[in-house]
């Protein structure tokens, strides 16, 4: 490792040039799997992961989960997950990626358990079952037995830096700029191959709840597509942005409605005490969503989860459950003195979120997880096409680009030859917002993000509902908001810097979410995707995957049509 001053303006930032094989960028469930998958198959490979928080409380697991949601029980199998997964998503999902992923399901369970992490069973000493794709664990220390497993693999680690783009060289991509959250420091590290593994995006739209609040939701916070927008500024091509995710959650909270739902089979009803699913077509889960949204325009809302039949046992198994993902709750029922079985559950729906775990939004990849930016693989919810990944989707996608990336970078060599020049012009991109005197702080920008995006792209406020003149107006506002911000947005100190960024990153990502919902002029996935103007699927027209690539020259967000294709061993989705 080297350290000099930066020959620049910002000469009291240290510029820390390093080197590695392979940089993995994001330490949660997928970003930690694949750097332990990359030791365990070559101890001598130089593995760096660059994560913004700290990786023993980071990502979508830093609260624990009560769940292992995709596992096949006895019975089932990768055939019948793919089907699973293809009828949930309307028929339109990357065939090969998810069934390479239920291959792997199990094994990477399995795995987990070996590292430590508590798992609930049954007399017989077997997994015990949530539903045919679950099983129960103890999995509040989730993140913590994850990150103790990286630490003996030998793999490095840099915690509370924040990565900021890719190095690139001729389209490859050669390694990845990063900053600290916590001091004036800007990392330039290349490496031979990079796994992005950075996690989706939250806060693009208005959350539930505001003010201090603003940040009870249910995906993490702190995950704002970065991974995207790194991407997009590369010119990488990516699927899907439309398929959003809509949670359907406890209110006020966001607590999982599943660990209900499954766990302690509670009816879902309306104000009437209707189980009003029955009035609709299908119980998947965007229908479920919709339902419900449906039951409250119609004036039968609110709408509950029904936990009066539960005993008292039930109740006490409820909340130990809950205590190990979302102990909110637990302290809304003891602030009410209520218990569980004493009245139903208010549900309601989260903002939604652009993710490609639940969702498919994500990285355009082949089989082997690579990217259409040579030398740079995507897992978990940065990958695209593949959803209802959940945490062992996000191993499987992990083992996967591990493997692909190892093969990658045999007989190569780190290029480090990254100019000055370009150094300093990425770092002066990144630290050119702190100690500016004029413009506005990072929230200010967020909160004009989340209104635009509420109100004109499908947001709480208007059922999620989306047309094609609020899109429109959508793409004008979001294209003014972002020429402000890149302009306008200040830092105070390193701490909003980093905030900065996230919504720098967050309004590129909302306009090129806004122009595949525009482009799928079809409604595909209820309330996810729920063209008022468009209000049918259209399987003779839309069968097809919507990508995108972005120009950053000229500001300009090309959508390419993909074709589907079912699955056929070896097949990568593209044309």
């Amino acid at each position: 490792m080297t350290a000099y001053k930066a020959a620049s303006a910002l000469d009291d930032v240290e510029v820390v040039r390093l080197t590695a094989d392979i940089v993995i960028v994001g330490g949660g469930t997928a970003g930690c799997y694949a750097a332990v998958a990359i030791k365990e198959a070559s101890p001598s490979t130089d593995v760096l992961v660059v994560e913004k928080a700290h990786v023993k409380r980071s990502g979508c697991l830093a609260a624990g989960v009560n769940a292992i949601n995709a596992y096949l029980n006895p019975g089932e199998t990768p055939e019948s997950y793919l089907a699973y997964v293809k009828k949930d998503s309307a028929g339109l999902v990357r065939e090969d990626l998810v069934y390479s992923i239920g291959q792997r399901l199990n094994r990477v369970t399995e795995k987990l358990e070996a590292w430590g992490l508590p798992f609930i069973k049954d007399e017989l000493g077997r997994y015990k079952p949530r539903g045919k794709r679950s099983v129960e664990i103890t999995g509040e220390s989730i993140k913590p037995v994850i990150a103790s497993a990286l630490e003996v693999s030998g793999a490095r680690v840099l915690n509370r830096v924040a990565a900021a783009n890719y190095i690139t060289d001729d389209g490859r991509v050669t390694g990845v700029y990063a900053f600290s959250a916590r001091e004036k420091k800007f990392y330039v590290i290349s490496a031979k191959a990079v796994i992005c593994a950075a996690g989706g995006a939250a806060g693009i739209y208005r959350p539930n709840n505001d003010g201090s609040a603003r940040h009870k939701m249910w995906y993490c916070p702190f995950n704002v597509g970065t991974g995207f927008a790194m991407g997009l500024r590369a010119g990488a091509e990516m699927t899907t942005f439309e398929m959003r995710f809509i949670a359907l959650r406890i209110k006020d909270v966001l607590s999982p409605t599943g660990t209900v739902a499954q766990g302690v089979k509670a009816r879902q009803v309306n104000a009437l005490g209707e189980e009003y699913l029955n009035r609709y077509e299908n119980r998947s889960t965007p229908m479920r969503m919709y339902a419900t949204v449906e039951e409250n325009k119609a004036g039968r809302g609110p709408c509950y989860l029904d936990l009066t039949h539960l005993s008292d046992t039930d109740n006490l198994r409820l909340k130990e459950a809950y205590l190990n993902m979302s102990p909110g709750i637990i302290l809304k029922w003891a602030d009410e003195e209520a218990e569980p079985n004493e009245k139903p559950v208010e549900i309601c729906g989260s903002e939604p979120y652009i993710v490609g775990g639940h969702g498919q939004a994500g990285y355009w990849v082949d089989l082997q997880r690579q990217t259409t930016l040579e030398g740079l693989f995507a897992a978990g919810d940065v990958a695209g096409g593949a959803p209802k990944k959940y945490v062992t989707g996000c191993f499987a996608e992990g083992e996967i680009s591990a493997a692909a990336a190892l093969e990658y970078i045999q007989n190569k060599t780190t290029d480090d030859r990254v100019s000055e020049k370009e150094v300093n012009s990425e770092l002066k991109r990144v630290f050119s917002k702190l100690g500016k005197q004029k413009g506005a702080a990072p929230d200010e920008f967020e909160e004009r993000l989340q209104k635009i995006m509420d109100e004109y792209a499908g947001g709480i406020s208007v059922n999620y509902e989306l047309s094609e003149t609020k899109l429109l107006k959508a793409r004008e506002l979001l294209k003014t908001l972002q020429d402000d911000v890149n302009a306008n947005v200040t830092a105070g100190n390193v701490y909003e810097l980093v905030k900065a960024h996230e919504v720098i990153d967050r309004v590129l990502v909302a306009r090129v979410l806004v122009e595949h919902l525009l482009y799928r002029r079809e409604t595909r996935w209820r309330s996810y995707q729920e063209r008022v103007d468009y209000p049918n699927s259209d399987d003779s027209r839309w069968f097809v995957f919507i990508n995108s690539v972005y120009d950053g020259q000229a500001d300009r967000i090309r959508i390419i049509e993909r074709p589907w294709k079912g699955l056929v061993t070896g097949n990568d989705g593209t044309d």
